[in-house]
């Protein structure tokens, strides 16, 4: 920036006048101004989740609270329950309000609300649909769910095809991530079902025999191909959009978000059934050394690619799960032989991993993940602050 003396030279040899001097120092002066105001506002690389936009985002939050349950309980005293007006109604009337809220406003947890108020609406009016279509037997069990095989295809696209479709729509007109998770979810019960659809097609044509009752609890097991296949594509889509978007600063990385929470479950759900043998039906687990040590890996891992990607949405359910039920059976023994409670363990090692990296997760970053990815690789992930 050039100084004020230099300014007075140039007055004085002609250059400028008194008021191109004057013009010069008011346009300097709004751009540091302005270039200030978009450093205070611009969101830290921190695995940053806009999700409240301040005190009046959580007022405005209560209102829509209370305005969309006293239109239900007024609509269902006027339509008789179950009544596709009530959806609609209550549907329409999101939308309305969205078009203010999140259009205009850009109110981001009440925005979040009215997203998940309209999808609710649509799911209901969807499964009305599918009810119109679909004559369930009174007396529903397994055998009248196989006699609707003919059915399978037109529910799922209904249900899991019509929640994606509205929730892109509501997407491209207002831009709330938390419907890049609702989309993911109903994807991955388009999953399921087509692998529920498929096992049954091949029982039918004899190219699988029909299970054994004793032989449940391993096909169940085998379906778990299915969750983990799910969650590994949902992490691979939202460490892409991380990776579109490093510094974290727009709507793609908060859709990430979201995607990394559907995914985490996902994921340690069939890793820790096939790390610790627990039996699927039952729950029991009886895990030895190698399980032990399998389980600690797994935990090692999901820290890791957590610390390398910055995104502690994706470690916080892997932390609530092993720490829950993983630690349980780590810590179990030691509370035999000290008259500790088992649970008192488990709050004690989760809170204090949760503390630890919460207070100091850009400084962890830096010790851990710096020393063992080559430059080309973190110039590519979000850069560490620490």
């Amino acid at each position: 920036m050039i100084d004020d003396e230099t300014l007075d030279r140039a007055v004085k040899a002609g250059i400028l006048n008194a008021a191109q001097r004057e013009a010069l120092l008011t346009l300097a002066t709004d751009t540091l101004d302005e270039q200030t105001a978009e450093q205070a506002t611009a969101p830290s690389v921190d695995d940053q989740m806009r999700l409240v936009g301040g005190g009046n985002d959580i007022f405005v939050t209560v209102g829509v609270t209370l305005l969309f349950a006293g239109a239900l309980f007024a609509l269902r005293s006027v339509f008789v329950e179950g009544n596709t007006a009530i959806a609609v109604a209550i549907a329409l009337g999101s939308w309305v309000v969205a078009e203010i809220v999140t259009r205009q406003k850009r109110m981001r947890l009440s925005s979040t609300l009215l997203a998940l108020i309209f999808m609710a609406a649509a799911l209901s009016l969807l499964i009305e649909a599918v009810m119109n279509r679909v004559n369930l037997p009174s007396d529903l069990n397994a055998f009248a769910l196989l006699a609707l095989r003919s059915e399978a295809g037109p529910v799922g696209l209904i249900l899991g095809g019509g929640l994606i479709a509205v929730a892109g729509l509501y997407f491209f007109r207002f831009k709330v991530p938390i419907l890049a998770g609702v989309a993911a979810i109903a994807a991955t019960g388009l999953a399921f079902l087509g692998a529920v659809v498929f096992y049954h097609d091949q029982m039918v044509s004899g190219a699988v025999a029909a299970p054994l009752p004793e032989q449940l609890a391993d096909i169940l097991a085998n379906a778990l191909a299915v969750p983990l296949v799910c969650g590994l594509a949902i992490f691979l889509v939202a460490v892409w959009l991380d990776l579109r978007d490093r510094e974290r600063q727009t709507v793609w990385s908060d859709c990430a978000f979201w995607l990394h929470v559907v995914s985490a479950p996902l994921l340690v759900h069939p890793l820790f059934i096939l790390a610790t043998g627990q039996e699927v039906l039952s729950g029991q687990i009886e895990p030895g050394l190698s399980a032990s040590i399998l389980l600690g890996l797994m935990m090692a891992v999901f820290v890791l690619v957590a610390l390398a990607i910055d995104r502690r949405s994706l470690l916080a359910p892997t932390l609530a799960y092993f720490g829950s039920v993983g630690i349980y059976y780590l810590v179990n023994g030691a509370a035999n032989t000290t008259g500790i409670p088992p649970f008192a363990l488990i709050l004690i090692a989760i809170g204090a991993m949760v503390i630890l990296f919460g207070a100091g997760w850009q400084r962890i970053r830096g010790l851990i993940i710096r020393p063992i990815l080559p430059t080309s690789v973190l110039d590519r992930l979000p850069p560490i602050k620490a």
